[in-house]
């Protein structure tokens, strides 16, 4: 095995975790369940996806109005075609300016990017501010969630960790101590960076303006405390108003964690007096995918997670096992965009329940386009090894009737005659791991019906 399902098992080969891991993100499902119990909830998803699909038919024209707005304000606005040019403008600026310490925001386009590596490089300290990114910084990991970093992190392993980073009391595992000592630790580099590095939850043509949503005010201490604030955006955040922020703005922390609304949800359309403001606007294969009708939904996305937070697969394997920056159902269907070799299996990471798109606040049909990624796949021979084989004895067999008959006929009389534990053995990649094969009825509903039928 290699690929998302070598990496899946070696997460479940620690069952404790993993079972701790997939109950975590099920409470986080649960609380949007509560935080969605709305009359008009069904309303604004229909809203939403409607916004979104309105924004990308006419993204050139509202990037164009975005830039005229927020140049008018006194942003300077930046294009980067790619990474390496979202990249190489960042350091400019703060090459410029003689920047050796940058505070940063929670921002999966810099993930995305890579552009703490670069940076760090290049001679400039980044801070990761958001407390479940300087977790993962300080153990030299990427993110394992998109909103929630560190999910994969307890408190007692937290504790040793800032026991070693910070020097807090060995074997603390209060939550409220750990955020306190991450607070003190993380107040100087807010308050004494030379910039303020963000992302964007969306970018308001209307009024040529950035919006950032967040619970812990990080990104808003970094952005009104540095002399630089540098909003880092992937070109898909884009609305055309500011009445369609208010629908998205509904759905976001409803989707993502059940709040009514993230605690911080701050405007940026100017920098203050004596500052500078900049925003970088970035396409990283973005246009390309708009131009791709089976795909271009994915583009909508507004990176609440509830997609990761339902997902039996997600929950059970591990943000790692995707080997990709935005990890569960859309990371399954955005990375194969970028690279179908390196991520062929990703679109196969799914058992095709459905309940990503029942919860996706912007109606993203995510198993439509896994099948696509998978149809894809298959025709440029790409099929994970021994799938063939199977689809075709699968074509076989459910090809007709009398075949599926004989078939489930053949399959009961092996599984009586065979222990359930040799065909369950490890041999079997279908039953690893932990799982069982169903036991199959004594009769088909075809051979039921038809007993019945010729009862007096």
């Amino acid at each position: 095995m290699t690929g998302h399902p070598a990496a899946a098992a070696r997460f479940l080969d620690d069952a404790a975790r993993a079972a701790w891991h997939d109950q975590s993100l099920w409470f986080m499902r649960q609380k949007r369940d509560r935080g969605s119990a709305l009359p008009e909830w069904e309303s604004l998803r229909f809203a939403g996806s409607a916004l979104k699909a309105h924004a990308m038919s006419r993204l050139a024209d509202l990037l164009e109005e975005f830039e005229r707005r927020a140049t008018a304000n006194g942003v300077v606005v930046h294009w980067a075609r790619d990474a390496r040019e979202h990249n190489a403008i960042v350091l400019g600026i703060l090459r410029t300016a003689h920047v050796t310490r940058v505070s940063k925001s929670k921002s999966m386009l810099t993930e995305e990017c890579g552009l703490n590596p670069f940076l760090e490089a290049q001679g400039i300290e980044v801070v990761d501010t958001d407390l479940g990114e300087r977790i993962v910084q300080l153990a030299g990991e990427a993110p394992s969630h998109i909103v929630i970093p560190a999910i994969h992190w307890k408190r007692e392993e937290i504790g040793a960790l800032f026991h070693r980073t910070m020097g807090t009391p060995a074997g603390e595992t209060s939550p409220d101590a750990l955020a306190a000592a991450a607070r003190v630790h993380l107040r100087d580099a807010l308050l004494h960076a030379g910039a303020g590095i963000t992302g964007a939850n969306a970018l308001v043509a209307e009024t040529g303006g950035v919006v950032v949503c967040t619970n812990e005010g990080n990104a808003d201490l970094g952005m009104h405390s540095a002399p630089i604030h540098i909003a880092c955006v992937g070109i898909e955040k884009i609305i055309a108003t500011r009445d369609d922020l208010g629908v998205l703005l509904r759905l976001l922390a409803r989707s993502g964690t059940g709040q009514p609304v993230t605690a911080y949800t701050t405007h940026v359309t100017a920098p203050r007096p004596g500052a500078a403001m900049h925003v970088v606007l970035v396409d990283n294969g973005r246009t390309a995918r708009l131009a791709d009708a089976a795909m271009r939904t994915a583009l909508h996305c507004i990176r609440c997670g509830a997609c990761l937070n339902t997902c039996p697969v997600y929950r059970r394997s591990g943000g790692y096992s995707y080997g990709t920056v935005i990890q569960g159902p859309i990371g399954a269907i955005l990375a194969p965009a970028i690279d179908l070799d390196a991520h062929q299996a990703l679109p196969y990471a799914s058992t095709l329940c459905g309940s990503c798109v029942d919860v996706c606040p912007v109606r993203i049909d995510i198993p439509a386009q896994l099948l696509a990624w998978r149809a894809r796949g298959a025709a440029a021979g790409r099929l994970p090894r021994g799938y063939g084989i199977v689809f075709e004895v699968l074509r076989r067999v459910l090809g007709t009737p009398a075949t599926f008959a004989r078939a489930t006929r053949w399959a009961r009389r092996v599984q009586r005659l065979v222990p359930a534990a040799w065909l369950s053995g490890r041999w079997n990649p279908w039953t690893r791991p932990g799982r069982a094969l169903p036991v199959l009825a004594d009769e088909s509903f075809r051979e039921w019906a038809r007993r019945e039928r010729n009862q007096p």
